[in-house]
């Protein structure tokens, strides 16, 4: 009977190796989060300038300041004109 027990083996293999890449999916969708943030910006991460994550405290008060600059006037924002870049030659 040992053309009985090879299917077996083989049913139990592809089920063992379904759970582990299942376990393996939730948990990297758990810690990608989190490790989005810690990529420095020269790797492909964030930048400086980016503003907070949604549900953060910091992103609840980073929308409060930025309504808050909406509603004033231009004049008084405080916003220095950023200069435009030079294009770069590209002939170099």
């Amino acid at each position: 009977m040992p053309i009985v027990s090879r299917p077996i083996a083989v049913l139990t293999a592809l089920a063992l190796a379904a759970g582990a890449l299942g376990g393996c999916s939730s948990m990297n969708q758990k810690l990608s989060a989190g490790m989005a943030d810690t990529i420095p910006s020269w790797a492909g991460g964030l930048p400086a300038d980016a503003p907070p994550r949604p549900g953060t405290p910091e992103y609840d008060k980073f929308m409060q300041d930025r309504e808050r600059k909406r509603l004033m006037p231009a004049a008084q924002r405080g916003d220095e004109a950023k200069p435009a870049t030079a294009p770069q030659d590209a002939a170099r």
